[in-house]
């Protein structure tokens, strides 16, 4: 079971940077705080950034319950 949820975990990883690299950049970097560009969660975003973004957030969220629970399992 530990080594089918460390698969999952790896291949979920694998998945997070490839949602992440395929977005557009955000050239505003950390200049971009004031709210004036698009963000993961200002929902401006449209078409497949949109969906990129939002697959981004599942595959993170899923990621760290996923580590957290071989942590558990592993202590």
């Amino acid at each position: 079971m530990l080594t089918l949820l460390m698969i999952l975990d790896a291949i979920i990883a694998i998945s997070l940077i490839l949602a992440i690299l395929g977005q557009e950049p955000k050239s505003a970097g950390m200049g971009g705080m004031d709210g004036g560009t698009d963000t993961v969660f200002s929902g401006k975003a449209r078409g497949m950034d949109a969906l990129l973004a939002r697959v981004t957030i599942v595959l993170s969220v899923m990621f760290g319950v996923i580590t957290l629970v071989i942590a558990k399992m592993t202590s």
